[in-house]
């Protein structure tokens, strides 16, 4: 294989990622300040800040800074010409989120359905409906969208196909192609990614652990799936089925899950689990989020049945996470989405199964944190997967809306 050489053109997208990770996280600043905090060159930012102010990328600010000589001009990014959208699919419905390019939130719409049992074409349908009221609103604020990532629950092969959601009783569904095709086929692209690997993402890039190279972001909404951040990257695999611990097998003769086999991690300690254990008579039809407050409540008020069975359940997922930290060798482990509202219960047990039964753990032990986003996670993390392609340092072409 003849070795690549970077071009002209991997150069400049190099800088100018340097730029805007820059001005993401020290806005207002001077060209002289960027210069000195990313190496370039005081010309080259010069040009690529030229650049950024043409595509309304960034923009000068009334205020300067004060030093020897003429007063410096500060920068900062400028949201008003691009945006991107992050949706989910989960039990508890559909999610849509955007953001502008400079992170500041458009929109947040949330709709209860089609739900778990759903076809997965009303499904696509409904996401469908969901996705262009996003896209309109997005062009009638006067912003090009710059790409639009789903995360659904699920194993995502690389084309977008989902695999199996065993908590959708989704088998082989094409979701990305589908849903491009009754988007139109837009110009922005359009990606579909596993809920966890969001999830992680989204705690990598604006959590409250922010920066973190090496974290794990567990989530159990619908199935119980781990993304994983390794280096400061996303790890995805060969396949990109990275974290996919809710299918491993903790109790052979458990409970049947729905992906065929009997025991595994989501049959047992996932959301749906957890609350038919509690209450098994058959509300499939209730509104999970509902029934998730009402198990917080029940934990808050000293319930002994909730208590033991949150407790039992954050073993079990110690146990699954112990695998992961003597593989991994985390420096975080974020409990997202419901394991959120219930952390407070979930992580000693977690923690205890941690010291106990991971080897890594007994000598340079990880932390267990309770994610700030909540169920928000996975469609912050689809905004960020959106916004990838701009923060690598390829500029967008500005397309007249339709």
């Amino acid at each position: 294989m003849t070795p690549h050489t970077a071009d002209h053109t991997d150069v400049r997208a190099t800088n100018l990622a340097a730029v805007l990770g820059h001005l993401r996280a020290h806005a207002p600043c001077s060209r002289a300040a960027i210069a000195g905090g990313t190496g370039l060159n005081k010309a080259t930012v010069t040009s690529i800040v030229a650049d950024l102010i043409a595509q309304r990328l960034a923009r000068e600010t009334e205020q300067t800074q004060n030093h020897v000589g003429r007063p410096a001009t500060l920068l900062v990014l400028d949201g008003s010409a691009y945006a991107a959208i992050g949706m989910e699919i989960s039990a508890r419905g559909l999610t849509a989120i955007a953001y502008d390019s400079a992170g500041g939130q458009l929109l947040r719409w949330h709709r209860s359905g089609p739900g778990a049992g759903a076809a997965p074409a009303k499904t696509i349908a409904a996401l469908a409906a969901l996705a262009r009221r996003a896209i309109s609103a997005v062009h009638s604020s006067g912003r090009d969208v710059l790409g639009l990532t789903v995360g659904v629950p699920a194993l995502v092969d690389r084309d977008g196909t989902v695999v199996l959601a065993a908590g959708l009783g989704w088998r082989d569904v094409p979701l990305r192609a589908n849903l491009v095709e009754a988007l139109g086929r837009p110009a922005f692209p359009v990606l579909v990614d596993n809920d966890a690997n969001l999830g992680a993402l989204a705690e990598h890039r604006y959590g409250a652990y922010a920066g973190t190279a090496d974290l794990i972001h567990l989530s159990g909404d619908t199935g119980v799936g781990a993304g994983v951040i390794c280096d400061g990257r996303p790890l995805r695999g060969h396949h990109g089925y990275v974290g996919e611990i809710g299918h491993l097998r903790i109790q052979p003769d458990g409970p049947l899950c729905g992906c065929g086999r009997r025991g595994c991690l989501e049959a047992m300690a996932g959301l749906p689990a957890i609350l038919a254990r509690l209450d098994p008579s058959d509300e499939s039809e209730a509104d999970p989020q509902l029934r998730t407050d009402q198990l917080v409540r029940r934990a808050e008020d000293g319930d002994a049945a909730t208590l033991k069975t949150l407790t039992e359940v954050g073993g079990l997922l110690g146990q699954g996470i112990s695998v992961l930290v003597d593989l991994l060798d985390p420096e975080l482990v974020v409990l997202g989405g419901s394991y959120a509202a219930l952390g407070r219960w979930l992580a000693p047990a977690i923690e205890q199964e941690l010291a106990e039964g991971a080897l890594v753990a007994t000598s340079a032990r990880c932390q267990v944190v309770i994610s700030d986003f909540g169920h928000d996670a996975t469609s912050i993390g689809a905004v960020a997967r959106s916004l990838d392609r701009l923060d690598s340092g390829r500029l967008p072409t500005p397309s007249s809306q339709p």
